[in-house]
């Protein structure tokens, strides 16, 4: 449950690898003592060090003003602790559940709303706490639905994915299984074969890649993805909105565009949470608003994704997209900003 062994796990590592100037390594260890740092050789390898803007980089390579924590940030950002009823489960919507079945990931994004609950060390359910959430699950046959999360659940060996999938599947009232990842963009090797064959259980199972910027699209992720949906394994995309990485409508409509060719739904797009230390990376919502006002008409309905809002404090997604209609619904706008009137009900 650990990134590859090449991976950049510390600040010298990233000053070795010219990620980092070494003036800086003073403030941003400070960083990394609080906050995990891992970057796979594939995103290492994507990042223009000559760049001080690189979008990739501002992802993943820590950032000094990640210490200064803003009034409204939060460590629990999105509620999960008290929707939490058995270690691992998050049960915030009726039929469906999360379980986090793995504390680590391949990557830690500067962005992330569970940055204070993830990490090395931080290991993953123990077998009876596995057991224990699964009986949790078993018990309400209202769950229809369970999302694996964590952390990042592909950062497990096949086999033990194998065996927490096929033990979900086995639960009747559970109709679909949902994976939510980084991997197949920041560690594409770990999608063999043997990884694709776990996720089969003969119940529905969703992918969702967790990507921000076009050029994590490589190659080699490609064909990771091309796996999963060659097997028949859907993918759904997330993305986060992020200040100097998707923050323009050119690069979040490639984005789209880019996914729908790799044969994956664009699905959300979040705005980003009140994580700790993220204020720079968050942009105002009349901001995203006004990029999916760009990418409608002008990009294909497939390349669409919900733009949401993860409420503070457990209340679930909403819709934050713009709003087209008038307010009495005798009018509706196009994508060009004209306005025409529509005849109300008799």
């Amino acid at each position: 449950m650990t990134p590859p062994s090449t991976s950049l796990r510390s600040i010298d590592q990233l000053c070795e690898n010219a990620l980092v100037r070494r003036e800086r390594l003073g403030e941003l260890a400070e960083v990394a003592a609080r906050y995990a740092v891992a970057i796979t050789p594939a995103m290492a390898d994507l990042i223009d060090r000559d760049d001080p803007r690189d979008p990739i980089a501002r992802q993943f390579v820590p950032d000094a003003r990640e210490l200064e924590q803003q009034d409204c940030e939060r460590s629990d950002p999105i509620g999960d602790d008290p929707l939490s009823p058995v270690e691992g489960v998050v049960h915030r919507y009726p039929d469906r559940v999360l379980l986090k079945v793995v504390n680590a990931c391949a990557v830690y994004c500067r962005f992330c709303f569970r940055r204070e609950m993830v990490g090395p060390g931080r290991g993953g359910l123990s077998p009876a706490a596995l057991a224990a959430a699964l009986d949790y699950i078993r018990s309400r046959s209202q769950i229809w639905e369970v999302i694996l999360s964590g952390g990042d659940p592909l950062v497990l060996s096949a086999r033990r994915l194998k065996d927490v999938v096929t033990r979900i599947a086995a639960i009747e009232h559970v109709r679909v299984t949902r994976l939510h990842t980084r991997v197949p963009a920041v560690a594409p090797e770990r999608i063999t074969a043997a990884m694709v064959r776990a996720l089969r259980t003969g119940k529905a199972t969703f992918v969702v890649l967790h990507v921000n910027h076009p050029r994590e699209l490589t190659k080699q992720a490609r064909a990771a993805c091309a796996r999963f949906v060659d097997a028949g394994i859907p993918m759904l995309s997330q993305s986060v909105l992020l200040r100097g990485v998707n923050d323009d409508a050119e690069t979040l409509g490639a984005l789209m565009r880019e996914l729908v060719e790799c044969r994956i739904k664009p699905y959300y797009l979040h705005h980003a949470d009140l994580a700790p230390g993220t204020a720079h990376l968050r942009t105002g919502i009349a901001e995203g608003q006004a990029l999916m006002r760009g990418l409608r008409g002008r990009f294909s309905g497939l390349c669409q994704p919900t733009y949401v809002l993860d409420i503070p404090g457990g209340y679930g997604k909403s819709p934050i997209g713009p709003n087209y209609l008038s307010e009495d619904g005798t009018a509706v706008e196009d994508y060009n900003g004209r306005r025409h009137g529509y005849p109300p009900p008799r």
